[in-house]
C-alpha cells in the first residue's frame, strides 16, 4: 500500500501576501501625508498592539509571551529590537511622505544583504565566491549613490541597517514573531502615547481627531503593521531560504514602481547606475542560492538510489 503523499501547507500565498502588503504600503501612507512622522509613528504603535493582543489571544499565543515577558535577557534585546524598529518606520514614512521613493525602495533591496555581512560578521556563517561577487557590486552600487545622490543616502542605509540589525537582534531571543512585536510595541507604548499627548497639546491639534476619515486611516496602522509581520512569520515557517529570499524583493520593487508611476519622481543618473548594480547583485545571489538548492536535491537523490551490482549491467 502506498503512503499517502504529505500534503503541506504552501508558504507562498501568506510570503506574497506580506510583501504585496509591504510594498502598496506608500499608497496607504499618501492617505496619511497630513499626519507629522513623528505623530504619525506613534499612533501607528498605540493601534499596533491592541491589534497584536487580538491574534495573540486567537492564536493561544499567552503562554509563549509570558515566557518572553519574564526573561530578562530576553526582555533587553526586545527593549533594543523595539528601538531599532521605531527608527526604521520613522526613517520610512518620512522619507515617503517627503517624496524620497526611491531612496526608501533602495535601503530594502541593500537591506537583505546587510543581513549577509552581519551574518557573516557576527555568525560566523560562509559565503561562496559568487556571493561575495554580488556583495561587492552591491557595494558598488552604494559608493555610486554616494557620490550621485549622497542627500538621500543616509535614508536607504539607515533602513537597511536598522532592520538588518533588528532581525539579527530577533534572531538571537527564543520568541516567535507576534508576541515579540506585541512586546516590543508595549514598551514603545509610553513614548508614544507622550509623543500623541505632545501633538494634542500643540496649537495644531491631535490629528487623530481631526476628521473620521483621517482617524480610521490612522487605526488602520495598526492592522497594516500586524498583519503583513503575521503573514511573513507564517511563510518563513513553511518555505525554504532561497525561494523565501527571492519573494523578498518583492516589495522594494512595487516600492520602485510606484516611484515611477503614481509619485512620478524622475530617475536621477546616479540612481539609475545604483539601482542596476544593486539589481545585478541580487541576480547573482539569487542564482546562486537557487544553484545550491538544485545541487542538494540532485545530491540527495543520488545518495538515496539503491547501489547497483558491479557485477550484472542495469536494467530498464
Amino acid at each position: 500500500m502506498n503512503a499517502e503523499p504529505d500534503h503541506k501547507p504552501s508558504g507562498l500565498p501568506p510570503a506574497l501576501g506580506a510583501y504585496l502588503i509591504w510594498g502598496f504600503l506608500p499608497l496607504y501612507l499618501l492617505l496619511v501625508k497630513v499626519v507629522p512622522p513623528f505623530e504619525f509613528v506613534a499612533w501607528r504603535i498605540i493601534w499596533t498592539l491592541p491589534v497584536c493582543l487580538l491574534i495573540v489571544w486567537f492564536r493561544r499565543q499567552w503562554p509563549e509571551l509570558r515566557d518572553a515577558l519574564g526573561n530578562p535577557k530576553v526582555m533587553r534585546v526586545l527593549l533594543a529590537s523595539a528601538i531599532l524598529v521605531a527608527i526604521n518606520w520613522f526613517v520610512y514614512v518620512w522619507a515617503i511622505q517627503n517624496g524620497e521613493v526611491y531612496a526608501a525602495s533602495l535601503g530594502y533591496y541593500i537591506n537583505p544583504l546587510v543581513n549577509v555581512l552581519l551574518g557573516t560578521v557576527l555568525l560566523s556563517e560562509k559565503l561562496s565566491r559568487l556571493q561575495w561577487i554580488a556583495v561587492a557590486i552591491a557595494s558598488a552600487g552604494v559608493a555610486v549613490l554616494a557620490t550621485g545622490a549622497l542627500t538621500t543616502l543616509w535614508i536607504s542605509l539607515t533602513l537597511a541597517i536598522s532592520f538588518g540589525t533588528y532581525g539579527l537582534l530577533r534572531k538571537q531571543v527564543p520568541v516567535g514573531s507576534l508576541p515579540g512585536l506585541t512586546i516590543e510595541s508595549a514598551i514603545l507604548l509610553l513614548p508614544s502615547a507622550g509623543i500623541a499627548t505632545w501633538y494634542a497639546a500643540s496649537p495644531a491639534g491631535s490629528s487623530f481627531d481631526d476628521s473620521l476619515g483621517l482617524s480610521l486611516a490612522i487605526v488602520l496602522g495598526g492592522v497594516l503593521t500586524a498583519v503583513p509581520l503575521l503573514l511573513f512569520a507564517i511563510a518563513a515557517r513553511r518555505m525554504d531560504y532561497s525561494t523565501l529570499g527571492f519573494t523578498q524583493f518583492l516589495a522594494p520593487s512595487i516600492v520602485f514602481v510606484l516611484g515611477l508611476t503614481v509619485f512620478e519622481k524622475p530617475l536621477h543618473q546616479a540612481e539609475i547606475i545604483s539601482f542596476a548594480l544593486i539589481w545585478t547583485a541580487l541576480a547573482i545571489f539569487v542564482w546562486d542560492l537557487l544553484a545550491k538548492r538544485r545541487a542538494g536535491v540532485f545530491s540527495t537523490h543520488v545518495e538515496a538510489a539503491p547501489a547497483r551490482s558491479p557485477t550484472r549491467p542495469p536494467t530498464e
